[in-house]
């Protein structure tokens, strides 16, 4: 068996940085009108947890697979792959949810930060386990640990900024900061990967290919993410701190 050496597209890599932080800015946004908005917040947890999950986690995820060109086929199991964007949303919304409501105080934004620094990191390795493909997986265990933490840490430091400082400015630089762990996790958990190739596997055919999930997440993200932030930024905007 040969270890197989991919080559990474930088292009790629950057522009799945930026859906990261598109989908971060979203989220903090929908986030901030569970404590402002009219009426019920659970549509504004969901929509965070939209925001978070899907556009930029999973769909930030398969960017970064796209962007590492294995020479070979791969593709992923449908219902995996499903089941890691229901977690990834589910998870973030709850996080969000956690930290900003209720009194802001250290221990909800830890909390909050802990919560979605966890989804981070469960969608990766259970995306991760959706892949069919002629190779076999095995991890670094201490380069794992270090993936998840890496989207703790940086999770509660984004929350922070987004809950303390609600200018559009701060805002803007709490979500480079969740973008930074939304990657810094992923592709410290590929390089905790190594692919081992499996002569005469074959990848199911029954999965969808990594081209066409990494350009239909992309696409329908992006369309996703501009309704949920014109929804945010026109129906109830944020308090304005001079902080």
């Amino acid at each position: 068996m040969q270890e197989v050496v991919g080559a990474w597209s930088l292009p790629v890599i950057v522009l799945s940085y930026l859906v990261s932080v598109a989908g971060s800015f979203t989220a903090i946004y929908c986030a901030l009108r569970i404590r402002t908005g009219r009426g019920t917040s659970w549509p504004w947890v969901g929509a965070a947890g939209t925001a978070m999950g899907g556009g930029g986690i999973w769909s930030m995820h398969f960017l970064g697979m796209l962007a590492y060109d294995m020479g070979m086929p791969v593709r992923y199991d449908l219902a995996i792959t499903l089941g890691s964007l229901l977690v990834a949303i589910l998870v973030t919304a709850v996080g969000l949810w956690v930290a900003s409501t209720g009194p802001r105080n250290p221990a909800r934004l830890v909390g909050g930060g802990v919560i979605m620094g966890l989804g981070v990191a469960t969608m990766h390795y259970l995306g991760m386990a959706g892949m069919q493909m002629a190779a076999e997986v095995a991890y670094d265990q201490a380069l794992v640990a270090l993936s998840v933490l890496i989207a703790v840490v940086a999770s509660i430091a984004a929350l922070y900024l987004a809950f303390n400082f609600e200018r559009a400015s701060q805002i803007s630089l709490s979500a480079l900061v969740m973008g930074a762990a939304v990657c810094g996790m992923h592709y410290t958990g590929m390089a905790a990967a190594t692919f081992t190739m499996m002569p005469g596997a074959h990848p199911s055919g029954g999965g969808v290919s990594d081209l066409w999930l990494g350009l239909s997440t992309f696409m329908v993200s992006i369309v996703l993410l501009l309704g949920l932030l014109y929804q945010a930024l026109f129906t109830a905007a944020p308090t304005q701190t001079t902080a």
